[in-house]
């Protein structure tokens, strides 16, 4: 069964960072002090300083934690030697940095998704079959392999577009893919949870068939507050039970903190002006 501890009572959400350390410092200066937080992966990758963003998120010790996203899991392959890097990857300072290994190690070791007292915070999304207690414990399957002695061989399979749907009689690799792939990449699915890849555009833009996973009539993980990121042009939603986080700081948006108060009402947004080190258009 998950931990589903009691929240700090300043406790922040923070949208996804791609190695902008800068506007980072700036948000935390706006924060009240010493705050727990928790981030919504994607901590590095694109931006200009994803050494210095990771070393200071395992800096802040407990207070501090982080799902992994899509860009986490990369960089992890990358380093492994099984996956080649991105013309657009931000990485070379961390693959060269004196302290690479602990930092890969640390990165390993964070989860894929966390509850605590009723908020669930992923990266991406979950699928519509799936409860909360569910989520954790898939996700705890997938943390095994990565934090076991064969994690590289792990990272060589996890990437892929298939399977792209859940069924109770997955196993093996592409059971952990779907995982990997719902909790890191998703945006858009079926009511019967069919995953697309494809579309990065916000709502409105969903192929035939398809729509938000968040959208999905009788949604399993409607009785918790979800708290997510990955989808820049969605940008920020806040719902009863949906605090979407991730408002485009790498393309020139905004970072986005939210206080995760169990009272939609104190649910406090803080958000920092952006430079742009990437362009959506290029």
């Amino acid at each position: 069964m998950p931990n589903n501890k009691v929240l700090h009572s300043t406790l922040y959400a923070v949208g996804d960072l791609q190695g902008c350390a800068a506007s980072l410092d700036i948000l935390l200066g706006e924060l009240p002090t010493q705050p727990a937080l928790r981030f919504v992966g994607d901590l590095i990758n694109r931006g200009p300083a994803a050494l210095k963003t990771l070393r200071t998120v395992r800096a802040m010790g407990s207070r501090a934690e982080t799902v992994l996203g899509n860009h986490d899991i990369h960089l992890l392959a990358v380093a492994a030697g099984v996956r080649k890097k991105g013309k657009s990857d931000t990485l070379d300072d961390i693959l060269t940095a004196p302290d690479c290994e602990d930092l890969l190690t640390w990165l390993r070791h964070r989860p894929l998704a966390l509850l605590e007292n009723n908020f669930l915070l992923v990266h991406a999304g979950v699928l519509p079959q799936w409860t909360a207690t569910q989520v954790i414990d898939l996700a705890r399957e997938v943390e095994d392999q990565l934090q076991g002695p064969n994690w590289q061989a792990f990272l060589a399979d996890i990437f892929g577009n298939t399977a792209d749907r859940w069924h109770d009689g997955l196993r093996g690799i592409e059971r952990h893919r779907v995982v990997v792939n719902a909790l890191t990449r998703l945006r858009y699915c079926t009511v019967d949870g069919v995953m697309d890849f494809k579309t990065k555009e916000g709502l409105g833009k969903a192929p035939d068939e398809f729509m938000p996973w968040f959208d999905v009539p009788g949604r399993r993980t409607e009785d918790v507050t979800v708290v997510c990121g990955h989808w820049s042009t969605l940008g920020l939603v806040m719902r009863p039970n949906l605090m979407a986080l991730d408002t485009g700081c790498v393309w020139g948006g905004k970072l986005t903190a939210a206080r995760m108060a169990q009272d939609p009402a104190e649910r406090t947004v803080v958000q920092v002006e952006c430079p742009q080190y990437c362009d959506p258009l290029a």
